[in-house]
């Protein structure tokens, strides 16, 4: 069993940074992928980032391209998530998730390619 602690949330104005971790205990983490979602008040739960096992892949939301960075430390057990730029829109409470052991993703950006997850950390960016 996989347990995520997500830390690092809080209030910044418009342009500033947070940087989220998430701390994976419980089980491996060095061969399952990983990935951050977020969720406004009154939407749905939306694909952040995605890494891949290694490392060596990453994807991104439109949205986010080019001013968050996901990045995973296996031998800290870690998830990071760094936000520049942030901008009234990226305020919403932000999960980490892994997947099951030794699968494949198919489409990162779906809840139901991810088996465990945190219980959310609040990000609110203001104008």
């Amino acid at each position: 069993q996989v347990q995520l602690v997500e830390s690092g949330g809080g209030s910044v104005q418009s342009g500033g940074s947070l940087r989220l971790s998430c701390a994976v205990s419980g089980d491996t983490w060095s061969n399952r992928y990983g990935a951050w979602f977020r969720q406004a008040p009154g939407k749905e739960r939306e694909g952040v980032a995605y890494i891949s096992i290694g490392g060596g892949s990453t994807y991104y939301a439109d949205s986010v391209k080019g001013r968050f960075t996901i990045s995973r430390d296996n031998d800290r057990n870690t998830l990071t998530l760094q936000m520049n730029s942030l901008k009234p829109e990226d305020t919403a409470s932000y999960y980490c998730a892994v997947g099951a052991i030794g699968r494949m993703v198919q489409g990162w950006s779906r809840r139901s390619e991810y088996a465990y997850w945190g219980r959310g950390t609040q990000v609110t960016v203001s104008s």
